[in-house]
């Protein structure tokens, strides 16, 4: 079983505003980054959020140790809460990434793997889980490409390169496609 954890627990600063809550063509980037994953995975959290999609449907989980941690913390709390729950590997994006390749759960198997271009866009066995705490637990770098390496997971280039909006201009660019 697969477990979808979109990414959501960034402060969205260069965005300038709850990027998750942003939208596109009528619907919020948080629904679409879900919807996205319920393609692929059995279910679908969001890590990072007290908060879900519009629905409320999608269970919310903290990131892990604790807030701040950025990506990698969304990726501790998926695969623990993975674990907890019986799912072999989870699927991740961050909640900005829109147009997901159809083929990407295909692309990232087996785990481990990430797209190349977005890191966060990734297929973790939770056997990944003990590294990914090392790092947020160590004075290292805490970084996706760290975690990436320790587990030493593939980089995958994908035939078509998912968005990754940052600012509004970024959303703006988007609605004119």
């Amino acid at each position: 079983m697969i477990l979808g954890v979109v990414l959501a627990g960034g402060l969205s600063t260069r965005f300038g505003s709850d990027k998750a809550l942003a939208e596109l063509d009528g619907r919020t980037l948080i629904s679409r980054a879900v919807e996205a994953l319920s393609a692929w995975c059995d279910k679908v959290v969001i890590a990072g959020r007290k908060e879900g999609s519009e629905t409320g449907t999608t269970r919310c989980i903290p990131d892990w140790p604790r807030a701040g941690m950025g990506p990698l913390g969304g990726i501790a709390a998926g695969l623990r809460h993975a674990q907890g729950e019986g799912y072999s590997s989870i699927i991740t994006c961050g909640v900005d990434s829109v147009a997901l390749p159809s083929d990407l759960l295909s692309e990232l198997s087996p785990p481990p793997a990430y797209l190349e271009t977005q890191p966060v866009i990734g297929h973790w066995n939770v056997e990944t889980a003990d590294a990914v705490a090392a790092i947020l637990q160590s004075e290292g770098r805490h970084s996706m490409l760290a975690f990436a390496k320790s587990v030493d997971a593939r980089a995958v280039t994908a035939a078509s390169t998912p968005a990754n909006i940052n600012t509004p201009a970024d959303l703006a660019a988007m609605e004119q496609k």
